[in-house]
């Protein structure tokens, strides 16, 4: 309910890939492939005081109503209706037969009627079925889809990007070139599937004189539905395109890039590699060549599209002049992906292509620049608040103001002191003995025994460091304590015994 909170006309695509249709009588609606005219336009109308429902008015202001006249007698569908009324908002307030309440089922809606508790039906089969609209709840698992419609936004309120908690449970926000958008308005948090939140498109687009180019430029990651009502997938195996039904998946997702000074763009699938249109044949003696992923050295034209508008879809045109294909039939041609020119009529919507926009680029802000640095006047020390020169100094201490906290900070910015005394090598260390210290700037033990050897002239030394459990000597043999923490050491010639190994 919440996706038509936002849109002031939509179309409605049933199961057959036709569209709901105000008839030339005004008084009756069917089913037509035209999509392109004002007739298959549908109004939303909100109801006051019931959040949940909505009506549906023709471009000529006639109502979609669930009328309680049968289709055929002794079948259990009903009419579907345009019905008009002089006083619009006491007889709609009284008649449920105008209202419609929206269910989401996956990406589609079913729209159920007030009155009757039935669904608005798009039938098929033979005459007098054939292209017709009732209201009727499906009791065979064979019509099941035929109460499930597709909704194409042609003119919108507001356009925003919408993205579930989950990633791949979105509401589809489809755009047509023609879509009008305008300025950003908040949408609420307890919409369906889930909780949604929107980000902000920025600009605008006009009605009916935007390009799909220009489409582009506002979509950061789009999925692409075929005539065939399935999704261009990048396949599992990184490197070929298909067609499936399940639009949901990482896999249906494109990345949209931008070519700098060009009316062309690139997709990038989720294994972050280009649709390209190759020169391998699909079949030998076919037309039609390759679609595939690859991620080229060098980007070049094999891997660029330009988007060209076709009614409420596009087309993509490859460098070579050739279009983005999804074929049908038997098996191999069944799913598969092409680039060729349709050269039958039968053949000419396999070019086509719906663009459902799951992400908006939104543009970055622009960071204020500094303002300029200008050269110091004669009167700027006049001026507290802006003054031409700055002074770095460090603080000034008196001999009875220096601290031993603030002389050993900057000793440690530069090393560790080590402090060390030197046994005789018979006994063990006077601790009486005078301690000497200098700065060690290195980080390994042999950096330090070679350091000590300069500081007290003996050659042969072991490294040593007091237990202070026991009193007893231990060599170093590996690491020094981090952090440069300064250390307290025994030089003991290499023959002595007190370094216990």
């Amino acid at each position: 309910m919440e996706f038509f909170n936002k849109a002031k006309s939509v179309r409605l695509k049933s199961h057959l890939d036709k569209y709901l249709f105000a008839d030339e009588d005004d008084e009756t609606v069917r089913q037509t492939r035209n999509g392109s005219s004002r007739r298959a336009w549908w109004t939303v109308e909100l109801v006051q005081g019931k959040s949940h429902v909505i009506r549906l008015r023709s471009f000529h202001g006639k109502y979609l109503i669930a009328s309680d006249e049968p289709f055929l007698l002794g079948m259990t569908g009903k009419k579907v209706l345009l019905r008009e009324t002089n006083n619009a908002t006491s007889a709609k307030s009284n008649d449920t037969a105008f209202e419609w309440e929206p269910r989401t089922e996956g990406f589609q809606i079913k729209l159920r009627s007030v009155k009757g508790g039935k669904y608005l039906r798009a039938n098929g089969g033979m005459p007098p079925w054939r292209n017709t609209v009732t209201h009727d709840v499906p009791n065979r698992t064979a019509t099941q889809n035929w109460i499930l419609w597709n909704v194409d936004v042609v003119d919108i309120n507001v356009v925003e990007h919408m993205i579930t908690e989950d990633d791949d449970d979105f509401v589809s926000c489809r755009l047509s070139p023609t879509s009008s958008l305008s300025s950003f308005s908040e949408w609420s948090d307890n919409g369906s599937p889930s909780s949604i939140r929107s980000v902000s498109m920025g600009s605008a687009f006009g009605v009916d004189r935007e390009s799909s180019m220009e489409l582009f430029h506002k979509a950061r990651v789009v999925r692409l539905r075929s005539h065939h009502d399935k999704y261009l997938l990048a396949d599992d195996d990184e490197e070929t395109v298909v067609q499936d039904r399940n639009g949901s998946v990482r896999n249906a997702r494109w990345s949209v890039e931008l070519v700098q000074h060009a009316n062309v763009l690139r997709f990038k699938s989720c294994y972050g590699k280009y649709l390209t249109a190759s020169n391998m044949p699909f079949l030998l003696g076919m037309t039609g060549k390759k679609v595939l992923q690859t991620l080229p050295n060098r980007l070049d034209s094999s891997i660029e599209w330009e988007p060209i508008r076709e009614g409420f879809q596009v087309r993509l045109k490859t460098h070579y002049g050739q279009f983005l294909r999804a074929n049908g039939g038997l098996p191999p041609w069944r799913n598969s992906i092409t680039h060729d020119i349709p050269h039958r009529t039968s053949t000419q919507d396999w070019i086509l292509w719906d663009v459902d926009v799951i992400e908006i680029r939104v543009p970055s802000p622009k960071r204020p620049r500094p303002p300029p640095v200008t050269a110091p006047t004669s009167d700027s020390s006049s001026e507290p608040c802006s003054p031409a020169k700055i002074e770095l100094t460090s603080p000034k201490f008196s001999e009875g103001d220096q601290s031993s906290d603030f002389d050993g900070s900057l000793v440690k910015a530069e090393g560790r002191v080590i402090y060390y005394r030197v046994s005789n090598g018979e006994e063990d260390v006077d601790d009486a003995r005078e301690e000497l210290s200098f700065t060690f700037k290195g980080s390994g033990v042999e950096e330090l025994k070679q350091k000590l050897k300069e500081e007290t002239g003996l050659h042969d030394v072991v490294v040593c460091s007091r237990n202070p459990l026991n009193g007893k000597l231990y060599p170093l043999r590996l690491h020094l304590p981090p952090n440069n923490t300064d250390m307290r050491v025994v030089v003991v010639r290499s023959t002595s015994s007190e370094a216990e190994e």
